[in-house]
């Protein structure tokens, strides 16, 4: 059933329509947490899709995704111009980039459905729609170094359908929200008889995965530990000026000192100004304190390989008389590696913006030992990628992630960050201890939960307690292969069901 009112705002106001509903779904994600918007606004975008040919639709899809991530993530240009005072046209020029490489794939949908499931049917809402956008989403995630920032799962990380994610991860809660967008569709546009398969389909979808949410998939494999999270809060503009260098490395040991005898110590990526053989005699001076007390450290460190001539973002744990090391294995573009030629690289020496590429650890990491246990590490963005820790968690029984805030202000990017960070809690079924440089620092429980938390850009020394667990959830025993496959299948099946009915349509739908 068409709705001809729908179909002329479509054909006169859709992308700008679009656009609208793209920036109104970012607030879908923390901090305003409105997660029905990650739902209503695809569906409006599946409602502006309908009738439209593939150019049409294409474009469509091309502006809801930049009104998406224009809004979700205009804290590039903060990191850019504001703090890594690049020059603004510079800043546009990346963020504009990205999220237009990120729309092409929006754009791409829109085409592909416009193109093979024309006809306004189930098959088009309940399976090609839900199934294309988590494929979309998976595909944008890792391709061309990836970046799964806003997937739509992430709003619901307090809805029903986080119950999916030990279950079959991030995607799965993906494909759950957008099956429950095109059920709207159904509901709108369907016959009676679609309009209750539609209703059945969304209502077994949200009990199941509201009933998976009660379930405990891990156990504890030892008592609490105590940790204390270091935030220095110390703005990033300051944080590498020479004159500010001994009053940073003062800060952070007079904030471990009163807590030592802790358990766990973290502090936070590239915790301190200096590169780790340039802080050998500070480290080792912390190290005894920290031995004689009881405690293990664990901190962000850069570090420079003479061997080899590269540079490190990593991770170090002292842990007694074992020091270990990880590396970050995910670098961020043109903010860790600058995938440039030459002559722009000697422009950025010369503009005074960093031009030396950091090197990615090794795929395969082993955990690490701190506190008595086997510690899983992630290091800033990494925690968006939850499938790369899952071979860890065959020996880690307490994930760490440390992180940069800094550079992004007073933005949305740590409330968005930390909301990814607890994902990766779910999905393992493991704590996580989340080590800021001004915020958002906090302890997660396996269940997702924000368990403590400290408050953001001021100094703060967070205590709690974060339990060992161990076994693996469904997801961490299959990854990501069962969720793509159920969402490939729906999307052939919608394709195959095309052909039956394409003679009619042939002259309509090209």
């Amino acid at each position: 059933m068409a709705l001809p009112w729908v179909e002329r705002l479509a054909a006169r106001y859709g992308a700008w329509l679009a656009l609208a509903a793209g920036a109104a779904s970012s607030l879908s994600f923390a901090p305003a947490a409105l997660y029905p918007l990650s739902i209503l606004c695809p569906a409006l975008l599946f409602l502006l899709w309908e009738g439209r040919r593939p150019g049409a639709a294409a474009l469509i899809g091309f502006a809801y995704a930049f009104g998406l991530f224009l809004a979700g993530t205009y804290w590039i240009f903060i990191a850019v111009h504001e703090v890594g005072k690049a020059p603004a046209w510079l800043a546009v020029f990346l963020l504009l980039g990205l999220v237009s490489i990120m729309a092409a794939y929006f754009a791409m949908l829109g085409a592909l459905a416009a193109r093979l499931v024309p006809r306004p049917t189930a098959l088009r809402w309940l399976a090609f729609l839900p199934g294309g956008w988590m494929l979309v989403e998976w595909l944008r995630g890792w391709l061309f170094s990836g970046f799964p920032w806003l997937a739509i799962g992430y709003a619901h990380i307090d809805s029903p359908l986080a119950g999916l994610a030990p279950l079959a991860g991030i995607h799965a809660v993906t494909l759950a929200a957008a099956l429950t967008a095109g059920a709207i569709v159904a509901l709108v546009h369907g016959s009676p008889r679609e309009r209750v398969a539609a209703a059945v389909l969304v209502a077994l979808t949200w009990s199941a995965a509201a009933a998976l949410g009660g379930r405990a998939w891990t156990q504890p494999s030892g008592p609490p530990i105590d940790v204390a999270i270091v935030q220095a809060a110390v703005p990033q503009d300051e944080k590498w000026a020479d004159e500010n260098r001994d009053a940073i490395l003062d800060r952070f040991r007079d904030m471990t000192r009163p807590v030592l005898g802790r358990r766990l110590i973290v502090w936070p990526e590239a915790s301190i100004p200096v590169l780790a053989h340039e802080a050998g005699p500070y480290l080792a001076a912390m190290w005894a304190e920290a031995q004689r007390a009881g405690s293990d450290l664990v901190l962000g460190l850069l570090r420079y390989d003479f061997d080899n001539s590269h540079y490190y973002n990593g991770v170090l744990a002292l842990s007694g008389e074992e020091a270990g090391w990880y590396y970050k294995r995910r670098l961020v573009p043109f903010g860790e590696f600058f995938p440039v030629p030459g002559f722009i690289r000697s422009w950025m020496r010369l503009m005074n913006l960093a031009y030396a590429d950091m090197t990615p650890g090794p795929p395969d990491q082993p955990a690490l030992s701190a506190a008595g246990v086997k510690v899983g590490v992630t290091v800033c963005y990494e925690d968006a990628y939850g499938a790369e820790q899952l071979a860890v968690l065959r020996e880690a029984e307490l994930l760490i992630n440390v992180t940069n805030n800094a550079w992004f202000g007073d933005s949305t990017a740590p409330h968005q960050q930390m909301q990814m960070a607890r994902f990766r809690a779910l999905e393992a079924g493991r704590y996580l201890v989340r080590a800021t440089s001004n915020g958002i620092t906090g302890i997660i429980g396996p269940d997702g939960q924000v368990v403590a938390r400290a408050p953001q850009f001021v100094p703060d020394v967070l205590l709690g307690e974060a339990r060992p667990f161990t076994g693996l959830t469904p997801y961490a025993r299959t990854g990501n292969w069962p969720v793509l496959t159920l969402a490939a299948l729906l999307v052939l099946l919608a394709a195959a069901g095309r052909r039956r009915a394409q003679a009619p349509l042939t002259g309509a739908s090209r």
